[in-house]
């Protein structure tokens, strides 16, 4: 009678192989693919549209590759500051 453990063993060791050539396959175009969805998250976008400004953060919100932060500047004038999700540039202002 072959023991329950003797059979797990012999799984895992057949299954080995297996995973060894999944993890070769994330080469390059995974590592790629896996850059392209890189984005930043809603605080780094804040902080990068924040930088250098006076005046107050009101929101922000996330509308597909673009960030928009609501900043308050200092008299009172309220602008959309646009910040790229994937670079995390800031890339208009209106």
């Amino acid at each position: 009678m072959i023991r329950p453990s003797a059979i797990l063993l012999a799984a895992l060791i057949a299954a080995a192989p297996l995973s060894q050539a999944v993890a070769q396959d994330r080469g390059p175009r995974a590592e790629r693919q896996q850059q392209e969805e890189r984005r930043i998250s809603v605080g780094e976008a804040v902080q990068r549209a924040s930088s250098g400004r006076q005046g107050r953060f009101l929101g922000a919100s996330n509308r597909g590759d673009t960030i928009v932060v609501r900043w308050e500047y200092p008299g009172g004038r309220v602008a959309d500051i646009m910040v790229d999700a994937r670079s995390g540039r800031v890339v208009g202002e209106r």
